[in-house]
């Protein structure tokens, strides 16, 4: 298929499909918001994880205003399915990105589904919780070939040194 200016105009199309219809997609959504806010980490597809993580974003920064301001009590209502969680929202994840401006979620990729549809999936989560890193830290290993290689080339540039100040 050859790609035409006509191909790459949206046309009115401002966000993904995700669901049957408008609704549809706003109640998977919230269900999915829901879980984040509850578990702190969620396994869903890439395109849903990527569609959420906006929402829980500004999620967030209507948390930071507190439970008193009547805009960050009605988001935090429309959002989040279980009401049990609107003082978690307020009283343990506002708190702890206090210092930060944006930035509160992570998303990682992982391997397409099994199954027949081959989805692309993905792990969503807010930073600072409880879980395990997702990226382990990388150990610095003295005796693989580059490090021996480079320990190598600095004694050599330190002997140099040495010799041209001597």
């Amino acid at each position: 298929m050859r790609l035409t200016p006509r191909a790459l105009i949206s046309h009115g199309r401002v966000a993904r499909r995700i669901g049957l219809g408008p609704e549809s997609r706003i109640n998977m959504l919230r269900n999915i918001l829901t879980g984040l806010v509850r578990h702190e980490r969620i396994v869903t597809t890439q395109a849903r994880a990527d569609e959420v993580r906006f929402y829980a974003e500004k999620l967030i920064d209507y948390g930071k205003k507190g439970d008193t301001d009547p805009k960050a009590m009605k988001m935090a209502d429309f959002w989040l399915t279980e009401k049990d969680l609107v003082p978690k929202l307020f009283k343990v994840l506002a708190p702890r990105f206090e210092t930060e401006t944006k930035g509160y979620t992570r998303m990682a990729r992982l391997p397409n589904r099994e199954n027949l549809d081959r989805a692309k999936m993905a792990v969503l989560e807010y930073k600072g919780n409880p879980f395990p890193n997702l990226y382990p830290v990388k150990k610095q290993n003295e005796l693989t070939l580059i490090n021996q290689l480079l320990k190598g080339y600095k004694e050599d540039k330190a002997r140099q040194l040495e010799a041209k100040l001597d």
